[in-house]
């Protein structure tokens, strides 16, 4: 079997995004171990199962700097699933998540797009019962 297991995201500071993804987004706080340059080896995931988490990398070049917060280019780059979309988004909205639009039905599913801290762009999207 094989499977993506992280997704880097490169961020400003490590501490403010373990804020964000834990706090607003309600993700659990994997893994911080310090490296032996300086950095740190951080990992935040949405759920309890195994499946893609996101490595949190400190930029440290002036090319990574540029990439804050836009690392695909204006487009949706991540998509979190929900099980249950009206209590997500209402506790997303609750922790100052900032949604770009209001909640839409669409064929796939219930889907609304948001930013998290740097200005990624994200699907929150509970997905129809016969989608994929």
């Amino acid at each position: 079997m094989r499977r993506i297991a992280l997704i880097t995201l490169v961020v400003d500071d490590y501490d403010e995004a373990i804020r964000f993804y834990t706090g607003a987004l309600g993700f659990r706080l994997a893994e911080d171990a310090p490296r032996p340059d300086g950095s740190r080896w951080v990992v935040v995931e949405p759920g309890d199962r195994a499946g893609t988490a996101l490595l949190l990398a400190r930029a440290g070049t002036a090319p990574q700097r540029a990439r804050v917060g836009d690392q695909t280019g204006g487009r949706v780059g991540f998509f979190l699933h929900t099980d249950d979309f009206a209590r997500d988004h209402a506790r997303m909205r609750a922790a100052g998540v900032t949604f770009l639009e209001e909640p839409r039905r669409e064929p796939y599913g219930t889907v609304a797009v948001f930013e998290d801290l740097y200005g990624n762009r994200w699907d929150l999207l509970q997905p129809a019962p016969d989608a994929r």
